[in-house]
């Protein structure tokens, strides 16, 4: 992967089109998957600089390697202010086919939607009433709180009512999710579900046998 060559090409999409369009690039050989982003034009759109972690999307493209994912183009997602950003993951692969890098492209669309009706013909986001935008953490921490509070909603009741399948179900989520990459985040979700570090490998183990079933 040509960092350099990334770099410029950040900063010529950035220039060509303006404050609102971010561009980031993820290095997901860096020794360090807590600090993932090695360059960053116009990130105040999302709030992320050179040196941050990585984002949902770069946490699962690491936590499953033998997938050979395809790029996502013109999605939406939201930053935690509430603006909302079309967005566009572009996957880096060297010649074996290997996922070594990504570059993510987000324009802050939120005036425009503010006045939809009037430039709808130049949004061309997807049309999907249902779509939600998703969140862009600020931080590796950020991140792995949103993590948890999706695996909650997947399971659909509060950790306080889970039974053991149920914080099985959450578990299997975050790591299908890459949540167990970040640093120390054992110890966090083990404290979140009121369990044990030694329990939590259990469950991921539990699952981890039944699908090679």
């Amino acid at each position: 992967m040509d960092l350099e060559l990334l770099r410029r090409l950040a900063k010529a999409i950035s220039a060509e089109f303006g404050k609102n369009c971010e561009v980031i690039v993820h290095d997901l050989k860096a020794e360090d998957l807590d600090h993932t982003i090695v360059a960053a034009e116009n990130g105040h759109v999302s709030n992320r600089q050179l040196g941050d972690g990585p984002s949902r999307i770069v946490l699962e493209t690491l936590q499953h390697k033998e997938r050979v994912p395809e790029d996502m183009l013109a999605y939406l997602t939201k930053t935690h202010d509430g603006r909302v950003l079309k967005s566009s993951t572009v996957f880096l692969k060297d010649a074996a086919g290997s996922v070594e890098g990504v570059l993510s492209i987000n324009y802050d669309i939120t005036e425009m939607i503010m006045a939809e009706r009037a430039i709808d013909s130049i949004l061309h986001h997807k049309e999907d009433k249902e779509e939600q935008p998703k969140s862009i953490p600020q931080s590796v921490n950020e991140l792995l709180d949103d993590l948890i509070d999706q695996s909650v909603r997947i399971v659909g009741k509060p950790v306080a009512m889970m039974n053991k399948e149920d914080k099985t179900k959450a578990i299997k989520y975050l790591n299908d999710s890459g949540a167990f990459l970040i640093t120390r985040s054992g110890d966090k979700v083990s404290h979140y579900f009121g369990i044990s570090k030694y329990t939590l490998y259990s469950y991921i183990d539990i699952k981890t046998k039944k699908n090679e079933t």
